[in-house]
């Protein structure tokens, strides 16, 4: 594509932009469209340029940028151009997020900002509310059938309470993340209602057809999402007598992005959150954005177009602003949403390392790392303006979607072991402490799903029922050694509401008509704030979990060498209990930790001589960063007690 013509067009463009726009002080606004016009310009003619409305869309875009930006406040502009300063800020050791539901930690959001004290407590300083958009009650999915993507759920709060929770957290250098659903709508959301009564132009905006000869084209290569409970990928409307694409519920509506239209609505409701104060937009479900006959409908390449055309329009409008890519797909395909062929994130700057997650779990349950090495050896290299978002738990099932040549060259049978974590998890292997329920299991293929929070599934829950001090000691050493090593490994650590009280599983949601059918709602339970000011009182749980943390969260803000600029080092020693890696600064190599993790219940040992070729002296003395004490160490060895993890210093 020539540049004189995307620069002709928009020339032209910025003739016929509206008199309001014009008149407008848009300085910094053209600057940033002048330097990403012709990326814009390319991406967008790659999706639509064959329509005969392209140069009217184009400029519905660029006026659609520049509303964006007039609406800008004047603070949040300031907080783009120190953004714009330093572009590697959120690479920083200093992040340390936390997932909640607004109505799981507080009543609703106004109840929020007087909790907001709790976050700096533990040294939390960047908050993922989970979905707090209108939706249909009953027919919600969690927050992610959205009816309307400009109205908070009433049942939560209105919009001068999230900007209040904004304004809020900005004074205390919180950052702000909220989920933008891209793939679908409600069935309830205003495209939606007039598509049913025959509005030609909002059907377009979904996949509607008159009959099942496309769909059924479809299905040949469609995999179902939830097959126990939603199976197929088409609904029928009777009002329309059409049917509908529906990939994850039957009242979960496909966006079209073929049509130009879809997009630039979504462009507009991106930057309509980016200017509430928003820091960071969580897009869920990007995976399944671009639909083609013939093919799984999941990582398409245009796919990946339209997130980094909507990249490019948001630096252009609100440069500060980042983007998660919520794709829980296999690590070769995940590290293409950080964006293909480019050195920096020209896509999302964070993505979701559920691999990392799944193969933690691996290694609790096996009480070895064959697997977890072999996977972690496997995690392609990211991007160097990109990171992970790395988390033990969070609000959805844990999958062992592993590669299963990695599974059978940790030495396992991939069916077998597969079965053996699930009953592992669910309590149903003999001698496990875990507490999780099996979800969406696939009788056809046998794989199966695991709901639980991160407590019951290290049996914290079966420890106090059962009064039994040694489980909840072991729960306890689980938690920590899990969070030590999301707190060490590179990436933004996330943490989830309730994992730093030790709250187990919340049965509670079997008596909800609207819950009752998604286990997934046990391990999304409301916090007991007063239960939580145990954290205070020595000798309990929540005391013992809610200290270490804190003081594990301190520590690796203080410790250049866990920011994230690739640059860890993966170390295999003979030990098949034990994971060690080294971290380093990369502006000074030679500050670097050593991270030890032992997922054995029993001592372990490190030999040091394995590590000379990385540096390490085996007669070097160290000392542990987060107990401040010399570790065990004689005859060039270092002793690790059961689940005990050192980030070790020489001296």
């Amino acid at each position: 594509m020539y540049e004189q013509v995307s620069h002709s067009l928009l020339n032209a463009i910025l003739d016929d932009l509206k008199p309001e726009i014009r008149r407008q002080d848009l300085r910094h606004f053209y600057t940033r469209l002048g330097a990403n016009f012709y990326a814009i310009y390319s991406l967008f003619f790659t999706l639509y340029g064959h329509r005969v409305d392209f140069k009217a869309q184009m400029l519905r875009l660029v006026e659609t940028m520049a509303r964006g930006y007039i609406d800008r406040s004047a603070e949040l502009e300031r907080i783009d151009i120190e953004r714009e300063q330093d572009h590697n800020w959120f690479l920083s050791q200093k992040w340390v997020g936390m997932a909640l539901y607004t109505n799981g930690f507080a009543d609703n959001l106004a109840d929020l900002v007087t909790k907001t004290a709790y976050f700096q407590e533990l040294g939390i300083n960047l908050v993922h509310i989970m979905p707090i958009l209108m939706c249909p009650t009953g027919k919600s999915d969690g927050g992610y059938a959205v009816s309307d993507f400009r109205q908070v759920d009433d049942r939560l709060g209105d919009l001068n309470d999230l900007r209040r929770v904004a304004e809020e957290f900005r004074k205390r250098d919180i950052l702000l993340v909220l989920d933008v659903v891209m793939n679908h709508t409600s069935d309830e959301h205003e495209w939606a209602r007039k598509a049913s009564m025959g509005d030609s132009r909002y059907q377009d905006y979904y996949f509607v057809f008159d009959n099942r000869e496309i769909p059924d084209m479809f299905e040949q290569t469609m995999p179902q999402i939830f097959p126990e409970s939603a199976p197929g990928n088409f609904t029928w409307n009777a009002q329309m007598q059409k049917w509908v694409m529906t990939v994850f519920h039957d009242y979960q509506w496909d966006l079209n992005y073929s049509n130009p239209e879809v997009f630039i609505e979504m462009l507009d409701i991106i930057l309509f959150w980016a200017n509430q104060g928003v820091d960071i937009l969580r897009l869920d479900a990007v995976a399944f954005l671009w639909k083609k006959i013939g093919s799984s409908c999941q990582n398409e390449r245009n796919a990946h177009l339209i997130l980094q055309l909507m990249k490019d329009c948001c630096q252009v409008t609100a440069p500060g602003v980042l983007f998660i890519a919520e794709a829980i797909v296999t690590p070769l395909e995940v590290i293409k949403y950080f964006g293909e062929d480019a050195i920096i994130a020209k896509e999302c700057e964070i993505a979701y390392n559920a691999t990392l997650m799944a193969l933690l779990w691996d290694a609790i349950a096996t009480q070895n790392t064959k697997l977890l090495y072999q996977g972690v050896k496997n995690l392609p290299a990211k991007l160097e303006r990109a990171t992970w978002l790395n988390y033990v738990r969070c609000h959805d099932d844990i999958g062992f979607g592993f590669d299963d040549n990695d599974i059978r060259a940790a030495g396992y049978e991939p069916y077998a072991h597969r079965q053996f974590l699930v009953n592992y998890f669910s309590g149903q292997f003999e001698g496990s402490p875990a507490r999780g329920m099996v979800f969406m299991r696939n009788e056809t293929t046998g794989d199966a799903r695991i709901s639980g929070s991160l407590a019951s599934l290290a049996g914290l829950e079966a420890g106090q029922e059962n009064n039994d001090q040694g489980l909840i000691d072991a729960a306890i050493k689980k938690i920590l050694l899990l969070h030590s090593l999301i707190l060490s490994f590179g990436g933004i650590p996330l943490f989830y509401n309730g994992d730093a009280l030790g709250v187990v599983n919340d049965y509670g949601y079997r008596d909800d008509p609207g819950k009752s059918d998604d286990n997934r709602w046990i391990h999304r339970p409301k916090i007991n704030w007063d239960r939580a000011e145990l954290r205070k009182k020595q000798g309990t749980t929540e005391y013992s979990l809610f200290n270490a943390m804190k003081k594990m969260i301190a520590i690796r803000k203080e410790t250049s060498a866990f920011a994230d600029f690739n640059n860890r080092e993966v170390v295999e020693v003979d030990n098949s209990h034990l994971l060690c890696f080294i971290r380093f600064n990369h502006d000074r190599p030679s500050e670097r930790v050593l991270v030890v993790a032992n997922f054995d219940a029993n001592p372990q040992y490190l030999d040091l001589y394995l590590l000379r070729s990385r540096g390490i002296d085996p007669f070097g003395q160290f000392i542990d960063a987060y107990s401040g004490g010399k570790p065990a160490q004689y005859d060039r060895r270092i002793v690790l007690q059961g689940y005990q993890f050192y980030w070790l210093t020489e001296i």
